[in-house]
């Protein structure tokens, strides 16, 4: 099953990730798969809005992997912690072991950015998700202070049994 969603900048894109976080809870894993600038990080901090973690969600490029744990919500009851991967600048399949991602995998959601073709041993159930930029397709880096505007283009593909019941939050559905 997948759904295929436009939005028109990072705050549409924003708000995918927040209906994305309804569907996800502790165990999840998303992987993210788009050129520089295509909305990764964007569509997470969007996660973790919905998720209600704690502190800012920013691209871990540097630092690799974030854990952000969940606040309290009105009800005193707590979401599951996010885990944030930018598997970027990781260069073999020793390094992403040596993370220890299967260690949290049971009780956190874990994103992984660029994660294609690294992390899918870690879960059978899993969302696959896609970001593009059609119009300009990567960024520049000249144009990275531009990243908030320019249309993506979203398709999330679920796998495993996990998601066969779940519907994915649906926007504007692309044409063709």
């Amino acid at each position: 099953m997948s759904v295929t969603v436009r939005l028109p900048d990072a705050e549409a894109t924003r708000a995918y990730g927040r209906a994305l976080a309804d569907v996800l809870r502790a165990g999840d894993l998303v992987v993210l798969t788009g050129d520089l600038g295509a909305g990764k990080t964007t569509l997470t901090q969007g996660i973790g809005a919905g998720l209600q973690v704690r502190g800012q969600v920013a691209s871990p490029t540097f630092i690799i992997a974030r854990e952000h744990p969940p606040v309290a919500r009105p009800d005193g009851s707590r979401g599951p912690t996010l885990v944030h991967v930018d598997a970027y600048r990781l260069g073999s399949l020793d390094e992403v072991d040596a993370l220890d991602l299967d260690a949290s995998l049971d009780e956190a959601v874990t994103v992984v950015e660029w994660g294609e073709g690294w992390v899918e041993s870690l879960a059978q159930d899993r969302l696959e998700v896609t970001l593009q930029r059609p119009r300009g397709g990567a960024l520049a880096d000249d144009d990275l202070d531009d990243a908030a505007a320019g249309e993506r283009v979203v398709t999330v593909r679920a796998v495993g049994a996990r998601w066969a019941d779940v519907a994915l939050p649906d926007a504007e559905p692309v044409a063709g």
